[in-house]
């Protein structure tokens, strides 16, 4: 703040200039007129009271900010990342858009949790949120929109996955929903459709629930394969009745290799046999083959799948939620290279390709 040694100085400058200027030969006039400058200077840059905030409420106006001490209680807990600061411990943890299309593409196409985590700076616990809530959104939507299918040829197959340990090691004591399990899955040979999931064990109810919920959504007779498993016989009898072609491939294997060089290699195919159950199916078309490579297929982008890795559920309604996504995503978003399109609009079920982010919209 200025002071009165300001003006003063200003005067002082303006007599110094005045006798300077009019000093004729006089060196004494010149000589005060250059004093009195001087010392009109210094008045102006020393005559201003640099004044210090008296209290924490006074803050500097050029880099305003809270002067408030944050304690130790506020930031993350040690088990998280600790380079956040909770500040607002009320505010909504809600990603934008962008961000969520980027975690939902990347755990369709396969990505674990961690390394989503690590590309995109997202807490894994906030991409498990997302990925459960979209994921049971995605079956909602199916179960909704899959609904009188023109299918005519399906092929039914169940791949097996396990969730928080695997069968042989649950001990006395262990959460129930430990163990094996199954996930039953249906596509059309035609359109590559997969019109019905089910994710359950691989007993008698679980195969009737499945078959069952088959039969509700077909508008027309449908021809049927499977393999040798003996719960489809008595379920597809009950679900259809006549009204369906239906015929078995039972496939022979040699031998399993135990050797530990051969410890993970597949056993040698040695036959197959095509018998027909119901109907009168055409022999030609009785095949696995397109169920089988989209096992191939729901293990290359389900990482809870893929064989021999890390990664895996913990619980049962985390592993039903990545199914749904990974089949919504293969229904409606991802191009089939055969068909130039996605199944669903081979189905005729949408007119036009959908992106991750018409996904989040359908399912929100």
């Amino acid at each position: 703040m200025p002071t009165w040694a300001v003006p003063t100085g200003i005067l002082w400058v303006f007599l110094g200039m005045l006798l300077v200027r009019f000093s004729g030969n006089s060196r004494i006039v010149l000589v005060c007129g250059f004093l009195a400058a001087i010392e009109g200077g210094i008045l102006i840059t020393t005559g201003y009271d640099v004044r210090q905030p008296q209290n924490n409420n006074e803050n500097p106006s050029i880099f305003p900010h809270n002067p408030q001490i944050v304690p130790q209680n506020s930031l993350t807990r040690s088990d998280k990342w600790g380079t956040f600061i909770a500040v607002r411990q009320d505010m909504a943890n809600i990603l934008n858009t962008d961000k969520q299309i980027a975690v939902i593409a990347a755990l369709a196409e396969g990505s674990s949790i961690r390394s989503i985590e690590r590309m995109t700076g997202i807490h894994r616990d906030t991409i498990m949120r997302l990925g459960i809530r979209v994921g049971q959104g995605c079956t909602a939507m199916m179960d909704q929109t899959m609904r009188d299918l023109p299918c005519t040829r399906l092929e039914l197959d169940e791949i097996w996955g396990f969730v928080g340990k695997k069968e042989r090691h649950i001990q006395p004591g262990d959460d129930p929903q430990f163990g094996s399990v199954w996930t039953w899955c249906a596509i059309d040979a035609d359109t590559k459709l997969v019109p019905v999931f089910h994710v359950g064990d691989r007993g008698r109810a679980s195969a009737h629930a499945f078959v069952k919920d088959i039969a509700s959504r077909m508008r027309n007779r449908v021809q049927i394969s499977t393999d040798g498993l003996g719960d489809y016989i008595s379920a597809i009898e009950e679900s259809f009745g006549a009204d369906v072609d239906y015929a078995q491939i039972v496939k022979t294997y040699g031998h399993e290799i135990t050797e530990d060089n051969r410890r993970y290699s597949a056993p040698e195919f040695v036959s197959a046999e095509k018998k027909i159950i119901a109907g009168r199916p055409d022999y030609n078309l009785i095949s696995t083959s397109y169920v089988e490579r989209l096992n191939a297929t729901t293990r290359l982008h389900m990482r809870r799948l893929t064989r021999l890795t890390l990664a895996f559920s913990k619980k049962r309604e985390n592993f039903a939620a990545a199914v749904g996504l990974h089949f919504a995503y293969y229904n409606f978003v991802r191009r089939h290279n055969t068909l130039r399109c996605t199944p669903a609009m081979a189905a005729g079920i949408t007119p036009s390709f959908w992106g991750v982010g018409e996904l989040l919209e359908v399912v929100a």
